[in-house]
């Protein structure tokens, strides 16, 4: 039997397909997550943070609106480039607005760049992605792809935030920030580079004709084929049940870890959450994410979707856990973490999957795709608003309960919707009641 995944060679993904989604993870968690770190050390407010952070992560939430115009290019590779290249002019532009009197508009103009570059690259990238392998390689491969997109979120936590620690010390908070984004640009600038010459493809695409008018049809045309879809409104209810408890966990988690014993949570010091997540987290996750590809590759999505949506459910169980032992052995919290990472790694890998072989097929499958992980976003953003309210009014340790009894919708679901198994297995039947679209 042919393994699903060959052995590295000349053309073989595994030259590009960790670099591409290493940087596709890095602009995303710079903006999200190490630019709001950043302003908090400035000394900004918690809700002008939250305020102007969460608009710039509507752009991925919205992205599907532009993504027929990447439907007309020629060329993914040429965009997946270009977008890349900006992100590191941008980087670059942050290290030096941090040093200018109006830094904050300085920079949440920057971050608005990045933000529409880093989305717009997504779609591209993606694309490029579903284009270049076969089914059994998207599946084989997926675990390379979200391993290497969330490895950037827990690299840049843990080691960003430990040297941006150190240069605050010596060189102050402004400097030691301009810093860290200009070795981002200079890290980012070298990855574009090299995907360059790695990425599948060719940089010369022939000219198009766009005009308004046809990208305004081919948007309206990529929508209505997108809701026409055997049963696209019990799909999109499986994405935001997929990633409903996700959302809560991996925004409250991180708090919990911090937060003051006296108050419920296990008190560690943001370097201790660094190193935690930045070495054994990582290490888990890699491993857990490579192994979740790997094994859906070898059953077939159909098959191993409720192995993939119990292992979603492992962070829950692991936080429930600490929430009612709260252990204060740092051995013991990183095997916890080790834990949470590995499941979480294993697990994500559904709905990367779910979204590219059972949503996205069709005419417009990059489109379509964008549209699907779109609905994604603005599921993670509803999941991850509501999450501080509902912490408050439980407490910690019933909060985390409570996310363990939000996963069990997905797994109910999962019997009712479309997954499609092995590359050569016949696609199953849609089930009765989800032919149509919901209203």
């Amino acid at each position: 039997m042919t393994p699903p995944a060959p052995a590295p060679r000349k053309g073989s993904p595994i030259r590009w397909v960790p670099s591409l989604y290493f940087v596709q993870g890095l602009q995303f968690f710079v903006v999200m997550l190490i630019a709001g770190l950043m302003l908090k050390n400035m000394g900004e407010p918690n809700d002008r943070i939250a305020r102007w952070t969460g608009v710039l992560g509507l752009a991925w939430a919205f992205k599907p609106l532009w993504s027929p115009f990447l439907e007309l290019a020629r060329s993914k590779k040429l965009i997946v480039v270009a977008m890349q290249f900006t992100g590191a002019a941008g980087l670059a532009l942050m290290a030096l607005a941090l040093q200018l009197p109006v830094y904050f508009a300085a920079c949440i103009g920057v971050l608005f760049l990045l933000a529409y570059a880093s989305a717009t690259h997504d779609i591209a990238c993606d694309g490029l992605y579903m284009a270049s392998l076969s089914p059994t390689l998207q599946a084989a491969y997926a675990g390379w792809q979200g391993a290497f997109f969330n490895a950037s979120k827990f690299l840049t936590l843990g080691g960003l935030l430990v040297l941006a620690g150190h240069l605050e010390k010596r060189i102050g908070v402004a400097s030691a920030w301009s810093a860290i984004f200009a070795m981002l640009a200079l890290v980012l600038g070298a990855l574009a580079a090299y995907n360059a010459w790695a990425l599948p493809g060719t940089l010369n695409s022939a000219p198009t004709e766009l005009s308004a008018r046809s990208v305004i049809r081919t948007l309206a045309e990529v929508v209505a084929d997108f809701l026409r879809k055997p049963g696209i409104g019990l799909a999109i209810l499986f994405i935001v049940l997929f990633r409903f408890a996700e959302g809560q966990v991996q925004t409250i988690g991180p708090l919990f870890l911090i937060e003051p014993r006296d108050q419920g949570g296990l008190g560690l010091s943001t370097e201790q959450v660094g190193y935690v997540y930045g070495s054994a987290g990582t290490l888990a996750f890699l491993v857990g994410s490579v192994a979740g590809g790997y094994f859906t590759s070898w059953l077939g999505l159909k098959r191993a979707m409720a192995v993939l949506i119990v292992a979603m459910a492992v962070p829950n169980i692991v936080f429930a856990v600490l929430a009612a032992t709260r252990p204060a052995d740092m051995g013991t919290i990183g095997i916890a973490v080790s834990i949470e990472m590995f499941g979480y790694g294993f697990g994500f890998v559904g709905m990367i999957l779910y979204i590219m072989q059972a949503v996205a097929p069709g005419r417009y499958q990059t489109a379509h795709y964008a549209l699907g992980t779109g609905v994604m976003q603005l599921g993670f953003i509803f999941s991850k608003t509501i999450s501080g309210d509902i912490q408050l009014a439980l407490g910690y340790e019933r909060f985390f309960l409570w996310t363990i009894a939000c996963g069990a919708p997905a797994l109910v679901l999962m019997f009712f919707v479309r997954l499609p198994g092995r590359e050569g297995e016949a696609a199953p039947a849609t089930p009765a009641g989800a032919a149509e679209p919901a209203a």
